[in-house]
């Protein structure tokens, strides 16, 4: 505890550091990492509102400006963007069903259905306070496990990835609201939209008919801006009762005592489940967000509100995807192993300034390493400031009337899948994947598994090929290995358990179709 404390020490020590800044010909001595931490706050959040810029594509444009800065400060300027984005996500999910992040798709559920019903404030409130808490007690992780938690996810190959993800599918068919048949068909969906481009090992084109656009596959914002942002808009046009945001006037802005109640172990069970699935390569925020709300759904009491705006339903995934943000740093900061897209960007910004990524970081620059971990707390507490008092901003663009706001919806999802690629074609896949989302709500199927599916079906391929090639083409080295023998046989005893006929009746019961 005492090392604790001295290294943490150090790393407070090094982020609240004065340093000489000269501006018109004036010195200053100023906190620059404290302020680099705000600006990667402040950056993070608009992302995070804005749907499809997300903070890959924004930490790849920012990089070739990071090299006249000191590396802590790039750091915490970076890491500050990528758990700022979470935050900012959660907004337009709930304001206007437009998921901003990856992570973000599934507080679209219940988040949005909350607004709709006067409780945007709460649902926001609600957002803010669990990535607060899940961030911080993801932080503390990060300072007191990292080695050893690492030292676990180091025991996974792509055997035991290929069964976690067999099981987080399995588990999102038997948990999804509505017919099982449904949610089988919407995995098997995302799963064959998943693979669609060129295969890495062989060069063949897949599904791709010949479409140059379609070599490199199909981009996620695409579908999740079609199934969720244009689906919505034209689902509502249609219907005169639902053109406007929301059908019942706004209420409280901020959680009733019983709200409290309700969100507290969400965000215990979340904070928990997204520290673990943080750590693992390729896991990260989104499937901690997707198997929160499987939880949240399976154990809470209020499971029949799951869907038309349950706060546990907010509560669960968001803190689940904050804490993973947290703890995706532990890989990278122990092992130097990037364990997503945004990890690996911050590879490449060591890189510039000549560190390796790795356990060497932590003896011979414990200042960076300690800072970076102690400017996330501060990074959290700046977010949860700057959100709370916002709220009411945001809630106030439910009152725009639907001829003003749906248009502009449309135009930003545009806008957003647009500058991804700056390719006009992904525009054209997202109004493809509208007219699906479309059709999805006139068959009362849920799309999230759909979006899972897509998310997993690569990621679930190249661990198969990788897990058979090692093995060298034995399909038994999924049943040798204890950790991937024992998911897999979770896997299975949810399969055997849904197929009781009292099960499915109760289940039936549980998650009536809308």
């Amino acid at each position: 505890m005492e090392t604790l404390i001295a290294n943490l020490s150090t790393g407070f020590g090094a982020v609240l550091a004065l340093e000489p800044l000269t501006i018109l010909g004036m010195s200053f001595n100023l906190p620059m990492n404290l302020a680099y931490c705000f600006i990667g706050a402040v950056i993070g959040t608009l992302i995070g509102v804005l749907p499809g810029l997300g903070p890959v594509a924004t930490i790849a444009m920012l990089l070739p400006a990071t090299y006249a800065l000191p590396p802590l400060g790039v750091l915490i300027m970076l890491s500050g963007i990528y758990y700022g984005a979470h935050y900012g996500g959660s907004t337009t999910a709930i304001i206007v069903n437009l998921p901003g992040e990856t992570s973000s798709v599934v507080t679209c559920i219940d988040g949005y259905q909350m607004a709709r019903r006067g409780r945007a404030g709460v649902a926001l409130s609600t957002a803010a306070i669990g990535s607060f808490v899940a961030g911080c007690a993801g932080t503390l992780l990060l300072a007191a496990f990292a080695v050893p938690l690492a030292e676990v996810a180091f025991k996974f190959g792509p055997a035991e990835y290929f069964s976690l993800m067999v099981l987080g599918l399995i588990g999102a068919v038997v948990l999804a609201s509505g017919s099982l048949i449904k949610a089988i068909a919407m995995i098997v969906l995302g799963l064959l939209g998943g693979i669609i481009g060129t295969d890495v090992n062989t060069g063949v084109s897949r599904y791709a008919f010949d479409i140059p656009e379609l070599a490199d596959g199909i981009g996620f914002v695409a579908v999740a801006m079609g199934v969720f942002g244009f689906a919505e808009v034209m689902t509502n046009l249609e219907q005169k009762e639902h053109r406007e945001v929301f059908t019942n006037k706004v209420t409280s802005m901020f959680p009733s005592k019983d709200d409290f109640k309700r969100m507290f172990a969400p965000i215990v069970r979340g904070t928990i489940l997204g520290s673990v699935l943080g750590i693992l390569p390729g896991g990260g925020a989104a499937l901690a967000s997707f198997g929160a709300y499987s939880l949240e759904k399976k154990v809470s009491k209020n499971s029949a509100e799951f869907g038309k705006g349950a706060i546990e339903g907010v509560a669960g995934p968001e803190s689940a995807n904050n804490a993973a943000a947290q703890t995706s740093f532990i890989p990278l900061l122990t092992l130097g192993i990037p364990p997503n897209a945004v990890m690996a960007l911050m590879v490449g910004a060591m890189t510039i300034h000549n560190i390796q990524p790795g356990p060497q970081v932590m003896t011979s620059n414990p200042q960076l390493f300690w800072g970076l971990i102690a400017s996330m707390w501060i990074g959290n507490l700046m977010l949860v400031i700057l959100n709370l008092p916002l709220i009411g901003m945001w809630v106030q663009l439910l009152k725009v009337p639907y001829r003003m706001l749906y248009p502009a919806i449309l135009m930003f999802c545009c806008i957003g899948v647009f500058s991804v690629n700056n390719n006009s074609f992904d525009v054209l896949i997202t109004v493809l994947f509208g007219v699906l989302g479309i059709m999805f709500i006139k068959f009362a199927s849920e799309p999230a598994p759909l979006l899972l599916g897509f998310i997993l079906g690569p990621m679930m391929e190249e661990n198969l090929r990788r897990a058979m090639l090692l093995s060298r083409g034995d399909p038994t080295v999924f049943f040798t290995r204890p950790l991937s023998l024992t998911m897999l046989i979770m896997a299975a005893a949810l399969l055997a358990i849904i197929a009781l006929p009292q099960i499915a009746k109760r289940r039936e019961e549980t998650f009536v179709e809308e």
